[in-house]
């Protein structure tokens, strides 16, 4: 009996231990689109558990550990649709499944194992944000070829049709841009972001944007053409908001290296570290480079670094706090006349100017995923930091030599400015049925406050080096303080399953205030406080026209406000329209986008931006007595096409070169941007400008180029051709100075070579401006010095990287 007991007892027990070892599975998948090509880096999530993991280069994946249950499984990609669906885990071992991702209509992402599209478009609906009705662009750096080490601005958005880019010292340290004849400076037209955050150093006061993340740590570039006014803020220009990359989850610890050498003393090293371990992840990267520069005194040195950590408190809900940090000094070689471009674009006859910014940008994002229809985003962030410049701010015909009188160099100017801004959003998406079909309301809130110092024109020392000592007062004492609240709301109504209407509104509140001094200014004659209120109205709509191919019509309006610039005086007998009003205006585009059995893809629209009172000045008075006189003088009308093509031939004739595939692609806008009315400044009589070219807006931007990859080996070369533009709104032809004048055309062709090898190691050369073509283009009235500004000659470097 005892016996029998024992042996029942012990077979009970090994059954209890053997179900316990047993008791959990693992689930192997793979994943691929709907042609059955392995989608790489989808996202796998087994909710409520939060085990993550992420597909290989043949769309497989692996996720242990899971105990019997019901769970549901995400698996998102950004060229996809997401894809969820609910699943029992009831028996030991090794559960393999294989899922079908549909392609996202609104992305038009044609992405096979041989060759990943570089540009999509952003979904329909992401997070709290929707996108429907709107041209909107994603630049997937990880699937470029560009040279990301110094940020070119003209390969990294070569695919975007209609980018302007200002290239002045080669350096990348700055990146300014603008599309449809905006103003490219300091890509002040955009609402720009870095994950989400505002990093202009105050959107409503001063909106240029001095802090650049590396590209080497970006992982894509977002950008809503006008349109993105309601969501994100008034500006024409629209957003671009640059995403860092994200850690591999499925490792504790990631690493990636990437060195670089390069013409002209060029030296980078790029270091990334993340990973994750229990519910937290982490990322953190640090970018050091310099170079003594293609023009003489133009050499730079360029720090930053960004840490990031995330916490998953439970599932769907989520904290993350981040601070990244940039500082540059660049020496600054000052602008050319005419004749001193022609004879020789690489020389300066400035050697002791210099620029250096200093920026932190820490954030603070919460998401919340209450329901699967309601999703809660807050984020707080900061731009924190200053600028200080020390320059002989003269222009280019009066050399910088031994003053006599003094016995020693000239004093130079010291400008400097502190910011000190912060902003906070919340955002609330949820979805819901309706007419058959589930539509979408997104509504959110924002609170801005900036506070900025500026102060301008003092005297600064006799040296050469980066000095910013004082030998006399500011000019220009003053603070700056900006307050903002918005709110804004939209939303997406499926009429159909193919046709969407997404109407919106903003309503901005937007206080601004000037205090301090202006040496020998009678400074009642400034607006020194100024509030209002600013409603914004939208609306687009979508048309789904099959599975691949897609129609969208927009209506968007936008306002620029009066800047603290457009406050300060350039002379001390200056003055000021008292009704001075800030710009308003418009967007609207109409487009299609698709692409076509796989070896097309493309996108084509018209746009038309309304620009009304924008803000300038007006002589008044006559030869012997005139003053400027600060008002709204004039109207503009910018409108064209934009057209981007993708073709890859060998798809086209099906024919089959394992591990192959050649793209062509071209991407080209024509802009007509003109004034409508408008006067600007002459002595006696002030001379219409009324059907002049807006200033640095060509009529063609056209890039194009040819990327073949063959197994590991990648080639690109890419022409840009950019025509005729002028510098300032009377098209003068030239000026002895330099200051005011054409900016001819130009065309640059550039060169990357890239081999991976052993799946962790990297290999790329790159040479830029292969022809050595000599260009410009901009030139300046003041910073970073007067005259026109060349841009850099045949370049050429080599990096070696590697990830583990």
């Amino acid at each position: 009996m005892m016996k029998k007991f024992a042996r029942s007892l012990t077979t009970c027990i090994l059954a209890v231990v053997g179900f316990s070892g047993f008791s959990q599975s693992t689930l192997n998948g793979n994943i691929t689109n709907q042609f059955g090509d392995a989608i790489q880096d989808a996202k796998i999530l087994v909710m409520p558990l939060d085990n993550v993991t992420s597909s290989d280069e043949k769309g497989n994946f692996s996720i242990g550990n899971i105990p019997f249950g019901n769970y549901n499984l995400s698996i998102t990609h950004p060229s996809c649709q997401p894809f969820v669906m609910s699943i029992n885990i009831n028996k030991a071992g090794m559960l393999k499944r294989r899922f079908v991702l549909q392609d996202s209509m609104v992305l038009l992402q044609n992405e096979v194992s041989n060759y990943k599209n570089e540009i999509t478009a952003l979904p329909s609906l992401q997070g709290t944000a929707i996108y429907a009705g709107k041209k909107t662009t994603v630049i997937n750096l990880k699937y470029s070829n560009a040279n990301l080490v110094e940020n070119n601005p003209r390969q990294i958005f070569a695919k975007v049709p209609g980018v302007m880019v200002w290239e002045m010292d080669g350096t990348g340290n700055q990146i300014s841009i603008a599309t449809r004849g905006l103003n490219p400076n300091r890509s002040g037209e955009l609402n720009v972001r870095q994950n989400g955050d505002v990093i202009n150093s105050d959107l409503f006061g001063s909106p240029e944007v001095y802090y650049t993340p590396p590209s080497e740590a970006v992982e894509r570039i977002e950008i809503v053409r006008g349109a993105g006014a309601l969501q994100y803020g008034p500006q024409f220009g629209g957003m671009m908001n640059y995403v860092i990359k994200e850690p591999d989850t499925t490792k504790a610890i990631n690493f990636e290296t990437k060195q670089t050498v390069g013409s002209f003393g060029l030296f980078s090293t790029f270091n990334a570290l993340g990973g994750k371990s229990g519910k937290f992840t982490y990322y953190a990267y640090y970018n050091f480079r310099r170079s003594n520069g293609w023009r003489e005194n133009s050499d730079y040195r360029f720090n930053a670094w960004h840490t990031s950590v995330a916490y998953q408190i439970a599932p769907g809900i989520s904290l993350k706090a981040s601070l990244s940090h940039m500082h540059y000094l660049n020496h600054l070689a000052g602008g050319l006349t005419d004749a001193m471009f022609k004879e020789d674009p690489r020389q300066s006859n400035r050697a002791r100017d210099y620029f250096k910014p200093t920026i932190y940008v820490p954030s603070l994002h919460f998401s919340a995923k209450f329901t699967k229809n309601t999703l809660l985003t807050v984020q707080a962030s900061g731009v924190l930091g200053e600028r200080g410049s020390v320059q002989f701010n003269n222009v280019p015909t009066v050399l910088d030599t031994i003053d006599t009188f003094l016995g020693s160099l000239q004093p130079r100017q010291v400008d400097r400015d502190y910011y000190h801004s912060y902003s906070m959003e919340a955002k609330l998406s949820h979805s819901y049925s309706l007419l058959n079909g589930e539509s979408s309301l997104a509504v959110g809130v924002r609170y801005g406050d900036s506070r900025i110092l500026r102060k301008e024109k003092a005297l600064g020392t006799t040296g050469s080096d980066f000095d910013l000592s004082l030998f006399a007062p500011y000019v220009n004492d003053l603070i700056f303080r900006t307050h903002n609240y918005a709110a804004f709301t939209e939303n997406m109504f499926n009429i159909t399953q193919n046709f969407s209407v997404t109407p919106g509104f903003r309503l901005e509140y937007i206080k601004t205030d000037m205090t301090g001094s202006i040496i020998n200014f009678q400074d009642e004659n400034v607006p020194k406080h100024l509030s209002r209120y600013v409603p914004l109205f939208g609306i687009g709509t979508e048309y789904k026209i099959n599975h691949a191919i897609n129609a969208y019509c927009n209506f968007t309006q936008n306002f620029r406000p009066i800047l603290h610039s457009d406050l300060i005086p350039t002379q001390t007998s200056d003055e000021y329209d008292p009704n001075l009003k800030d710009a308003r205006g418009y967007n609207f585009e109409l487009g299609a986008r698709g692409y076509f059995k796989r070896f097309l893809q493309f996108e084509v629209n018209y746009f038309k931006l309304v620009y009304n009172d924008r803000i300038g000045p007006f002589i008044k008075g006559n030869t012997v007595n005139h003053y400027s006189y600060q008002t709204n003088i004039s109207d503009i009308l910018n409108q064209g096409a934009e057209i981007f093509i993708e073709f890859h031939p060998l798809r086209l004739v099906n024919v089959a070169v394992k591990d192959m595939d050649i793209s062509l692609f071209t991407s080209t806008a024509y802009t007509s941007a003109h004034y409508i009315k408008g006067f600007m400044p002459n002595t006696d009589v002030n001379t219409t400008v009324k059907g002049n070219d807006v200033e640095y807006t060509p009529h063609w931007i056209s890039r194009n180029g040819i990327h073949i990859k063959y197994h590991a080996l990648t080639a690109t070369v890419q022409a840009s051709y950019v025509s005729l533009s002028y510098s300032d709104s009377k098209n003068t032809p030239s000026t002895y100075t330099g200051v005011n004048g054409r900016v001819p055309s130009y065309l640059i062709t550039d060169f990357n070579l890239s081999y991976e090898f052993w799946k962790r190691y990297s290999i790329q050369c790159a040479i830029g401006n292969l022809t050595d073509e000599h260009y410009f283009t901009r030139r300046s009235t003041g910073h970073p010095g007067p005259g026109l500004l060349p841009s850099d000659g045949r370049s050429f470097l080599v990096s070696v990287g590697a990830k583990f």
